[in-house]
């Protein structure tokens, strides 16, 4: 009989622990998010989290593609590294279904010259390096058109999408489309007088600054709105209690007054 009782008490004991962890680790939110500067604004939040009884887990990337395969896969509960469009784009060629969850701030995109100190000073010619994936060489090259390096046809558009083979008339420039983190490194090991367009947060990486930029796209249309960083969840998963934990924390003036104080410019808050 003794022997009976001291395995239901075993028993009792593994299932209560089972709880506890099983508990524990309801209170744990995992984000996955680039560096610089989702992972920093993630950091600043975290004791926010924690004060409301949440524990923030950052798994940091250095690409546009592992963490949306993680966050399908259910590995994280959510990243943070992405605008919209490029999200669409990889949800279409990847049959997933990861949707935004919020709008957390905005990126410029930045053209920068090796040795290069205006627009007005790029060489006929030049080679202009930009981003290859979908969204972001259209973003790249909606910027070069803005500056009056290249014509695009009238209907290009962010929403629709275009890329260096759409190109109308490229002005003589030599387009050449490069892996995003790729850019900054390219650029600095270039010929004199080489051009390109570099995602913020790879920037912010390279040490670049936005006030050095010789160009920065035009935020006062819907440029913002459209290429706002999102919290990305799985579909069904943007009113769960980590959703919304998370993004209570981020949406916030201390949060907004980070930004401003830490980027200068390069990181623009949207709520």
């Amino acid at each position: 009989m003794k022997k009976l009782a001291s395995v239901i008490l075993a028993l009792i004991l593994v299932f209560a622990l089972c709880i506890t962890a099983s508990a524990a680790n309801d209170k744990v939110i995992t984000v996955g998010a680039t560096s610089t500067p989702h992972g920093e604004i993630l950091e600043f939040v975290k004791d926010a989290l924690a004060e409301e009884g949440w524990e923030l887990e950052y798994v940091p990337f250095d690409d546009y593609v592992l963490p949306n395969m993680a966050l399908a896969d259910g590995d994280l509960d959510a990243n943070y590294f992405q605008h919209t469009p490029y999200l669409n784009s990889y949800n279409e060629s990847n049959d997933t279904d990861l949707v935004s969850a919020a709008l957390i701030h905005y990126e410029p995109f930045g053209l920068y010259g090796n040795g290069v100190d205006s627009v007005d000073a790029a060489a006929a010619g030049a080679t202009i390096l930009i981003p290859a994936d979908d969204s972001n060489e259209t973003r790249a090259l909606l910027l070069l058109q803005q500056e009056g390096f290249i014509t695009l046809p009238e209907d290009a558009s962010a929403e629709k999408g275009i890329n260096h083979l759409d190109i109308v008339d490229d002005g003589g420039y030599n387009i050449v489309p490069v892996q995003a983190d790729a850019v900054p490194a390219q650029l600095e090991n270039s010929d004199e007088g080489t051009l390109a367009v570099i995602n913020g947060n790879y920037a912010l990486q390279a040490g670049l600054k936005v006030e050095n930029a010789l160009a920065i796209e035009d935020a006062s249309g819907d440029a913002a709105q459209t290429y706002a960083n999102i919290i990305a969840v799985r579909n069904g998963e943007e009113e769960s209690e980590k959703t919304l934990a998370l993004v209570n924390a981020l949406l916030t003036d201390e949060v907004k007054d980070f930004i401003a104080d830490s980027y200068n410019g390069a990181v623009v808050a949207i709520f």
